[in-house]
């Protein structure tokens, strides 16, 4: 039986609003998958009240194939930093 990917929500935590609009502008330019939405927004973490570390939370939803005609099998692999085992 074949598996076909259809979609994919892709969540990044970025340092500045500057990365993250780069970083949404290119899923827009990429011609790989289509971009049905996307979300940014700025996070502070708090200790005691006060703000600690500050960052911004970008999450990509990308459609990949069509549902009702896909037309590429994918495989995703996950790996973490100098691990190559980890295909789920």
């Amino acid at each position: 039986m074949a598996k076909y990917l259809v979609s994919v929500v892709e969540t990044y935590r970025v340092d500045s609003e500057e990365e993250a609009v780069r970083l949404i502008e290119e899923a827009k330019h990429n011609n790989k998958y289509e971009l049905t939405k996307y979300t940014n927004e700025h996070k502070e973490v708090k200790q005691k009240g006060e703000v600690v570390d500050e960052y911004q939370k970008v999450a990509l939803t990308k459609i990949v194939n069509d549902i009702k005609d896909p037309y590429v099998e994918t495989q995703i692999e996950y790996y973490k930093p100098g691990d190559r085992e980890g295909t789920f």
